[in-house]
């Protein structure tokens, strides 16, 4: 989950990194260093604990290291503590091999153990200065190339990594591997870069390349040459990305969050004609004869896209005769169960790089389930392996909370549903059309909502001191709640559980007193009157409610304390519409509380390990 950066070139490295490193903050914030070489004098390393911000300051934005050709890094800890000793980059004791890491290296302890009996001392917790160690290890026993020691360590490491690494020998070059997290290569006007993630570069370069699991690559001015594990050199193809530069940057938001929250219209419209022309829906991979043979859908994903495929399930059940489950991704990997034949699985990941849905998605092939992958990366690990893929094109999410990419992902599981049924004749030609019809009000009604949000500040500043929350619904209003519940909990840090209106009485209940806040999403017609009914036992106990409904449910005010309306919509889409408000409300809070709403604690965006 942490960000790395690296250029060789003629400009200066440092500034050049740090701005890179702004660009990835979103994938940890814990510390940060940079590493910068200046020709063949000895490399500079600085490091920091705490944000970018302060790694910054120290170098006075990067104008105070001078060279050429370095390394960087940003980190989400997971070895050791949040520190300047932790952070990375690290070094062999003499500086002859400096890397940077993101990833898991499971066998570390083991691997650090052989190397103190080989006479290696550690300063740090992490797993990444027994990676630098052994490379160095191997480099010195062996006499051979940077590509030489790589290959010698990687085949001793169990686990993920995406490693940059610069050795004392080889100035101006640095050297690259990957297995399971995500790396990127660019090359332009006699100039490098590596990153974890595109918008590092995007200000750059446009033409990339994907460095392919167990790859190794060896970074020069403006030249890029790949190997594979034995040595060989191999042959990569260049990739244009389609973002433009100011997607990345914030356009005079306050915040990354709000900007994506009001790009929303355009990224689903966008996604929706991808694949809707003239009132089909055409999707190049998957083909209608292959929808009719399958009987069995496992939706998989974590957090937010779990959520999604939980709507997805409604949708798809209400749509097809289909047998629909949704998995959390971490517990599939680990359950002992059959799969079904002429089974699809869905794997649901903005980044493409979710390590323990990209570990789904290759159990499910290796039972031989045919996989179909909603990503948002071209060029991503689950892009790239699964069979079939969806990509939702709500451009860089720099937000940890994700809100753009999550409206995307619903879009293309009601386009999913919609073509399931159609292929299967299992929808009548009008219901087809009036589904069209509908799914493209979704972004218009989204800006009419988007109009409205002074009232949902205003609220927000009434509950921002709260302790604790609960979200209730029915439904496809269930699922929506839940995604409400995870955006207010991780941008303002308050208590917040979602619960099945049913289930209340089950047990949740006991917990409900007097001022208790408690947000009701409630757009499903046919379940509309027991919803209230759930609202009404919660008010009797003291609870403050917050309604959200469609526009004529105007009885819900003899209910709830407040209401917020979004536009008509048939009951399938709704989803698209209630999770608006909840989004802009966890903002509100979270910026009433004082809180940094694009990067909250102890979280990271892209989540590459298990």
């Amino acid at each position: 989950m942490c960000g790395i950066v690296g250029f060789t070139g003629k400009n200066e490295a440092a500034p050049i990194l740090l701005d890179g490193l702004s660009k990835l903050e979103y994938r940890g914030y814990d510390s940060a260093g940079i590493a910068v070489r200046n020709g063949d004098a000895e490399p500079e390393i600085v490091k920091a604990k705490g944000k970018l911000k302060v790694l910054k300051e120290m170098t006075n934005d990067g104008k105070a290291v001078k060279g050429s050709c370095g390394i960087g890094h940003t980190r989400w800890a997971t070895h050791g503590e949040p520190s300047a000793t932790n952070a990375h980059p690290h070094c062999s004791d003499d500086e002859n091999v400096i890397a940077v890491h993101n990833g898991i290296i499971e066998n570390y302890q083991e691997l650090r153990e052989k190397l103190v009996k080989k006479g290696y001392t550690f300063k740090s917790q992490t797993d990444t200065e027994v990676a630098v160690k052994l490379i160095d290890y191997y480099y010195k026993k062996y006499l051979g190339t940077p590509v030489d020691a790589l290959n010698h360590a990687l085949v001793r490491i169990r686990g993920s990594y995406a490693l940059a690494v610069m050795f004392k020998d080889y100035p101006g070059e640095i050297y690259a591997a990957r297995k399971d997290s995500p790396m990127i290569i660019g090359v332009t006007g006699g100039e490098s870069y590596l990153a974890s993630d595109v918008p590092a570069i995007l200000k750059y370069t446009r033409n990339v390349y994907y460095i392919g699991n167990l790859e190794l690559a060896k970074l020069t001015k403006g030249e890029v040459t790949f190997y594979n594990l034995d040595g060989e050199e191999i042959q990569k193809e260049i990739k244009t990305i389609d973002w433009d530069a100011e997607a990345a940057e914030k356009s005079g938001y306050e915040h990354f969050m709000l900007k994506e929250i009001h790009e929303q219209p355009k990224v689903v419209r966008d996604t929706i004609n991808s694949v809707l022309k003239d009132g089909n829906i055409n999707f190049e991979s998957l083909t209608d004869e292959e929808m009719q043979n399958i009987q069995q859908v496992y939706i998989i994903a974590c957090g937010s896209a779990y959520h999604v495929g939980m709507v997805a399930q409604y949708v798809l059940e209400k749509l097809t005769s289909l047998s629909v489950r949704v998995e959390l991704a971490s517990e599939f990997r680990y359950r002992e169960m059959q799969l079904a034949k002429n089974s699809l699985a869905i794997i649901i990941s903005q980044s493409g790089e979710t390590a323990d849905s990209l570990a789904a998605l290759r159990l499910c092939k290796e039972k031989g389930v045919k996989t179909l992958g909603i990503v948002n990366v071209v060029g991503s690990s689950i892009a790239r392996e699964a069979d079939n893929v969806f990509y939702t094109l709500a451009g860089p999410e720099i937000s940890v909370a994700t809100t753009k990419a999550y409206s995307c992902q619903l879009v293309a599981a009601y386009l999913l549903a919609m073509q399931f049924a159609k292929a299967r004749g299992e929808i009548t030609d009008e219901r087809f059309a009036e589904l069209i019809a509908e799914i493209n009000t979704i972004p218009e009604k989204i800006e009419k909502i988007l109009e409205d949000k002074e009232r949902l500040q205003w609220f927000a500043s009434k509950v921002v001191n709260i302790k604790d929350a609960f979200f209730i619904g029915r439904g496809i209003d269930y699922a929506i709640g839940m995604e409400g519940s995870l955006k207010l909990k991780e941008i303002s840090y308050i208590h917040s559980e979602a619960y099945a209106a049913g289930e209340l009485k089950h047990g949740p209940i006991s917990l409900i007193e007097d001022g208790t806040v408690v947000f009701s999403v409630v757009t499903q017609s046919a379940l509309y009157e027991k919803t209230i009914s759930n609202m009404v036992e919660v008010k009797s106990r003291g609870a403050k409610l917050f309604g959200l409904t469609t526009y004529g449910n105007y009885n819900m005010e003899d209910v709830a304390d407040f209401t917020v309306y979004i536009p008509k919509i048939d009951n399938l889409f709704a989803g698209s519409l209630a999770v608006i408000p909840l989004q802009l409300l966890s903002y509100y809070v979270s910026v009433g509380k004082g809180f940094d709403v694009d990067k909250p604690r102890n979280l990271a965006k892209s989540v590459t390990v298990e």
